[in-house]
């Protein structure tokens, strides 16, 4: 009986020390881990952000000359900076969108449910779903994406813009007479149909156009384009839009619309609203840009983004005379938020701001 008594006890004190010895591993564990959370901020972006090259990829690059495209540049640091960063992702959308399991399940802008129908009417006849052959060509691709800031202004920044592989412009910002400060030469032209070019002689040669579908209206829009049929002005739009795009349809492009929804909601941290557009989630063009960019180019460059709210009389954009004064808060966007994301890719150089507007 007396050994009965021992042997409940041993068993008991066993299973207790057991308990407390995988309490106190749990806590360990937890510690460290919050330890090695605590290096990342809520979007899992790196806290301590350095403009130096981390030793691997200081190594890696160091016998680049200057002005060299560099293979990999930006997506190596955007992994470091932000590990969970997947760098596949098409430019634009092709014959196996549906198999797009991160896009089939969202609405516009997420996503391309709902769409299927006009998308693959539209990319039927466009029939390209690349870029160019000599730029799909190229082992190593530097990208410039240009905004419409009017910080561009008298910076003479056109030959340096040039001199990029890839060129890419926002909505309706004109090239003809100012390509001094903002260049000539235009690759890829991203709009949507309320911010697309109505006058067709403003229009370069030799660039593809983009759409960034923001609505299902907007795919609605580019089938009338690509079709040349008529668009109509009661489809839903909040402005008059372009009714003719001087391009064939071998020349337009529909922008993979998992960048709308990995700017919003991974690099921004943007409301999620269950996946459908609503107050203050939707990020801007140029945002969405840089993160295509961020993909599929080699090395990426901005310049005429930022706007410096404590200059009232500077000029809100490169092309007109508004000032800065007029911008008011946007309901659609949150500036402060895609700032602070800009700010993490120029400190940690991931991208290069040719105006250092941002």
């Amino acid at each position: 009986m007396g050994l009965l008594v021992f042997m409940r006890n041993l068993l008991l004190a066993l299973c207790l020390f057991l308990v407390l010895g995988f309490l106190y591993y749990s806590a360990w564990k937890l510690h460290l881990l919050r330890w090695e959370d605590s290096k990342y901020d809520k979007l899992g972006f790196l806290l301590n952000l350095d403009s130096k090259l981390p030793p691997e990829l200081a190594s890696k690059y160091a016998n680049f000359s200057e002005g060299v495209c560099k293979p990999g540049y930006a997506s190596a640091l955007m992994t470091v900076i932000f590990p969970k960063f997947s760098k596949p992702a098409p430019m634009f959308l092709d014959d196996s969108f549906r198999k797009w399991a991160r896009i089939r399940d969202f609405v516009p802008p997420f996503g391309i449910k709902g769409q299927d129908n006009l998308i693959k009417a539209i990319l039927s006849a466009t029939k390209d779903y690349r870029l160019t052959p000599a730029l799909d060509s190229l082992s190593c691709r530097r990208c410039i994406i240009v905004g419409n800031g009017g910080v561009l202004a008298n910076k003479s920044l056109g030959l340096k813009i040039d001199d990029y592989d890839v060129v890419v412009r926002l909505n309706s910002a004109p090239v003809k007479g100012f390509e001094k400060d903002v260049g000539g030469k235009t690759t890829l032209r991203i709009t949507y149909p309320e911010g697309a070019i109505q006058k067709m002689e403003q229009y370069e040669k030799d660039s593809l156009f983009v759409l960034a579908g923001f609505k299902w209206q907007d795919f609605k829009w580019l089938k009338y384009i690509v079709y040349k049929e008529k668009v109509s002005a009661s489809d839903g739009f909040w402005k008059s839009v372009a009714t003719h795009v001087p391009r064939e349809p071998h020349e337009i492009r529909i922008l993979n619309p998992y960048f709308i929804q990995e700017a919003a909601f991974s690099f921004i941290g943007l409301p999620f609203n269950n996946g459908l557009m609503g107050r203050g989630n939707i990020p801007t063009l140029g945002s969405v840009a840089i993160t295509m960019a961020l993909h599929n180019c080699d090395e990426v460059a901005v310049a005429g983004f930022g706007y410096d709210m404590s200059s009232p009389n500077a000029p809100l954009h490169y092309y007109e005379n508004i000032k800065m004064s007029a911008i008011k808060e946007s309901w659609t966007h949150n500036i402060q938020r895609e700032k602070e994301f800009l700010r993490k890719l120029v400190k940690a150089r991931v991208i290069t701001d040719l105006t250092s507007g941002i």
